[in-house]
């Protein structure tokens, strides 16, 4: 699965978890990706869109 989305670029992020002791540990946050038929120039195409782009209606998904 991919782990960025072809519209927006969104994409991981990393960083610490830190404890109630202060302790990190890293970590990594992916973005919710979704692979969807979405209309590019008229023809039906299958990308990786990011929900927030689905909601916000940056891309047209096809039937």
């Amino acid at each position: 699965m991919s782990k960025f989305c072809e519209v927006c670029g969104k994409g991981t992020m990393s960083g610490n978890l830190v404890s109630h002791s202060n302790r990190k540990t890293r970590t990594s946050w992916a973005p919710n990706i979704q692979r969807v038929n979405v209309i590019v120039n008229g023809t039906p195409k299958k990308m990786n869109v990011c929900t927030r782009c689905l909601r916000t209606g940056r891309v047209q998904r096809s039937v």
